[in-house]
Parts: structure tokens; C-alpha cells; sequence
């Protein structure tokens, strides 16, 4: 039964299980799936200040951080207990393309070349942790919302601006990947 867990889902099976927490939520407690509005919620309890953004009733929305804190309790059980000891699986023409770039493939998530202490510190770090943290978290405020609430949640509540806001995230994703990406490599 544990293997089961070891091992990687198919997409289909992973993403009709993200699916269905959807309806879960509405059916359950007419509330809406998102992560991003968590940070907002933190703030409101955590910083009594005299900010507009802040000031509403976070008490009524306690429920997702909450779902927030299972989400990052459920990744810490799985990286403990269900980690599969093989590495990820990429296709060679990945392995090419990044070696291509100078990134080291060590089938891990985070390659060690880019997503490390000593890079830091360095250009390609600050224009990967500090810009890029940077312009995520501004362009979730901006676009109202991330890509788990506008693309899982939006879009199953056929929310024009979701579907505005996921394509925005598609093309900005090819924009980083085979544009952007190449560039700060080259750094």
C-alpha cells in the first residue's frame, strides 16, 4: 500500500483529485479554493495595523489557513515517509535543452546550478529570488488571485477574468521559459 504512495500519480488521477476539490469546497461550505489570499488572512491576524487592506473580518475566513497549514502539513508527511527513492524522471530532450543552459540535471525539483545558497548571491540570484519573488507576488495581487484560485477555481466557475488571468500565466510561462530563462542564464 505504501509503493502505491511512493509512486508518481498519472495526471489524470492527480488532477480529477485537485478537481474535485472544488466542488468539495462549494458543496461543503460555499467557500472558494485559493492559496494566495492566505498571506492576506496571516497578515490581518498577525499585524494589527492601520492598513485598509487589512482591516475586515479575517476570523471569517480562518478556514483557509487551515486548508493552507493540511497543504503544507500533507507535503512535509509525504517528503518524510513517501519520498520515492528513484529520482524524477526527464525526458532527454529536457536534459538537453538544460544542459544546453549550463543547468546541472540531477533529477531533483530544484536544480542545484540555479536554486542554491552560493548562487545567492550572485546576479542570477537576485534576478531569480528577489526580481522574480518580487513580480510573482505583485502579479497575484494585481491579477486578484493565483494560479490555483484563477485556473482550478475560476475557470470551473467559468469566471471570464480566471480565463483572462490563466492565459496571461500560460504566456508568461512560454515568455519566462524560452525567452527570459535562456537570457538570465547567459548572465
Amino acid at each position: 500500500m505504501i509503493e502505491l504512495f511512493r509512486q508518481p500519480w498519472p495526471w489524470y488521477v492527480a488532477g480529477t483529485i485537485i478537481g474535485l476539490t472544488v466542488p468539495a469546497l462549494l458543496l461543503l461550505g460555499n467557500k472558494h479554493l485559493g492559496i494566495s489570499s492566505s498571506l492576506r488572512h496571516l497578515c490581518a491576524a498577525c499585524l494589527p495595523a492601520n492598513i485598509t487592506f487589512f482591516k475586515y473580518d479575517w476570523k471569517k475566513e480562518i478556514w483557509n489557513l487551515f486548508f493552507v497549514a493540511g497543504v503544507l502539513l500533507g507535503g512535509i508527511i509525504a517528503t518524510q515517509f513517501f519520498s520515492n527513492p528513484e529520482g524524477v524522471v526527464i525526458s532527454e530532450s529536457t536534459i538537453r535543452d538544460l544542459l544546453a543552459l549550463n543547468v546541472e540535471v540531477d533529477h531533483n525539483l530544484m536544480p542545484a546550478s540555479i536554486f542554491s545558497f552560493e548562487n545567492l548571491f550572485t546576479l542570477q540570484g537576485l534576478m531569480f529570488f528577489v526580481i522574480g519573488g518580487f513580480m510573482v507576488g505583485f502579479g497575484t495581487r494585481y491579477a486578484g488571485g493565483c494560479t490555483s484560485g484563477h485556473t482550478i477555481m475560476g475557470l470551473s466557475n467559468l469566471q471570464w477574468p480566471s480565463l483572462v488571468a490563466s492565459c496571461c500565466f500560460m504566456v508568461g510561462g512560454f515568455l519566462m521559459t524560452h525567452a527570459i530563462f535562456p537570457w538570465l542564464m547567459s548572465l
